[in-house]
């Protein structure tokens, strides 16, 4: 296996960073198609006016042809009605976990769903929010037990959310219901995993036990929300886990000018933790665009260069519900508020391009060690992000305007060489005969050779 090397630009100089081979064994590597999928977080009911399972399913050719690899739908279950924040509540306050939210549908129609995906070549996940439930969810009345309580006997109320309250992971008995109700969803409905909630809040030996068991039925994918940087036990259990420290590091980056080389040095910490498990990137999800504001709040010109970084680093590109318009409105999150489509998908090539490239392109698999690094050096290094990622014969170089002005600048760096392709403009480009680049605000370019 080769090793991961990453060139760290500080200041005038160049600094190499060599990641040990992995220790992991291949078996314990993502399965073949998690390479190189991406993830598209389906938010049912702000999809369509009817917020169904039904309505979803007509949208989903139009996400193939996107490039969209796999379906994450956030949770499906009934929403526990005492202590609901909103008029709708929070799907993250679940009432049940192996029924469905009459709001989206039944049970069949999410069958029939999940069966369409899979003839159109989707992969399906399903949030799974096990740290805690709503106040009304079927165990506090047959299993009380289950529950964390306070000195007064009362349950115990989650950590800043007051319609939830927590489970209690040293009951065993607990536990095994827990995984029962996962492995419901496996055998009834033949979902392909789990974005997990919240995971680090569950202790770390619950998910331990939990994969082997549910996985009985089958492989499946595991994402978990925690940062690997800062939760390094959760990653040895799960494929995929959350890019949070980038994600605010780059907002502050942009809005509070902060130097961009604290940026480069973030993407080798996480090249650091090696190929055993992989980083989802991201520009948005259901809770910044909700409670943070929307990618184009965040980044401003930037956006499209993030993007297209998302799409182009190692690990898995997530997106959310629609970002292919794009969707300039944050919405919310305890009531009826459908995104406001059109009949036009302004990003929606942008995106298919990035999303294509990155499924067919070996220089793009995440968690592959055959694939190697390579921040570039150039005469800009304090606005502009260029790297090139290598697999045998195959590489890709992006180059990412991340200022707020235009920039003409040269990448010097032996490990650029050869001819390659534009994948926007289709224009091929001899790097031998010269690196040098004129960037407007908000550009960026991706060679495939």
């Amino acid at each position: 296996m080769k090793k991961l090397i990453l060139l760290a630009v500080i200041g005038l100089g160049i600094v190499s960073c060599t990641t040990q081979k992995n220790t992991k064994k291949m078996t314990e590597l993502p399965k073949e198609w998690k390479h190189t999928t991406n993830i598209y977080e389906v938010n049912i009911r702000q999809y369509t006016q009817e917020g169904t399972f039904k309505a979803f399913a007509k949208e989903m050719s139009r996400l193939k042809a996107m490039g969209v690899k796999t379906l994450w739908f956030m949770p499906i279950t009934p929403i526990a009605q005492q202590n609901k924040k909103g008029s709708l509540g929070s799907p993250y306050a679940a009432a049940d976990y192996t029924s469905v939210n009459p709001e989206f549908g039944t049970l069949q129609d999410f069958k029939d769903m999940v069966n369409e995906a899979h003839r159109l070549g989707f992969k399906v996940i399903i949030d799974w929010v096990a740290n805690h439930t709503g106040w009304d969810h079927v165990w506090t009345k047959s299993h009380p037990e289950f529950y964390l309580k306070d000195p007064d006997g009362k349950f115990h109320i989650a950590s800043g959310m007051d319609d939830i309250i927590e489970l209690d992971y040293k009951n065993q008995e607990m536990r095994q219901a827990m995984i029962d109700a996962m492995k419901f969803w496996v055998q009834e409905t033949n979902i392909d995993g789990f974005r997990c909630d919240l995971a680090s809040w569950v202790e770390v030996d619950f998910w331990q036990q939990a994969r082997p068991e549910v996985e009985k039925v089958k492989p499946l994918f595991w994402l978990g929300e925690f940062d690997e940087l800062e939760s390094p036990e959760y990653g040895k259990v799960f494929d995929a886990s959350y890019s949070w420290k980038w994600m605010h590091k780059s907002a502050d980056y942009y809005k509070k000018n902060e130097p961009l080389q604290e940026l480069k040095d973030l993407l080798v910490q996480y090249s650091n933790i090696g190929d055993g498990s992989m980083r989802a990137w991201f520009t948005t999800n259901h809770d910044e665009n909700s409670w943070n504001g929307t990618e184009y709040e965040k980044y401003a010109v930037i956006t499209k260069p993030m993007a297209v970084f998302s799409a182009t680093w190692n690990g898995v590109p997530l997106l959310y519900s629609g970002q292919e318009l794009p969707n300039m409105k944050r919405l919310e999150f305890f009531e009826k508020d459908v995104i406001k489509w059109t009949n036009t998908y302004q990003v929606a090539d942008f995106y298919k391009i990035l999303l294509d490239l990155k499924s067919s392109n070996p220089a793009l698999r995440g968690g592959d060690p055959e694939v190697t690094t390579y921040l570039l050096n150039t005469t800009a290094n304090d606005k502009i992000l260029a790297y090139v990622r290598k697999n045998g014969k195959d590489e890709v170089l992006v180059v990412l305007n991340m200022s707020k002005e235009p920039v003409n600048f040269t990448i010097e760096d032996e490990h650029l060489s050869g001819t390659f392709r534009n994948v926007f403009d289709k224009t091929r480009r001899d790097f031998n005969q010269g690196k040098d680049f004129s960037f407007k605000v908000s550009d960026y370019a991706v060679f495939a050779k």
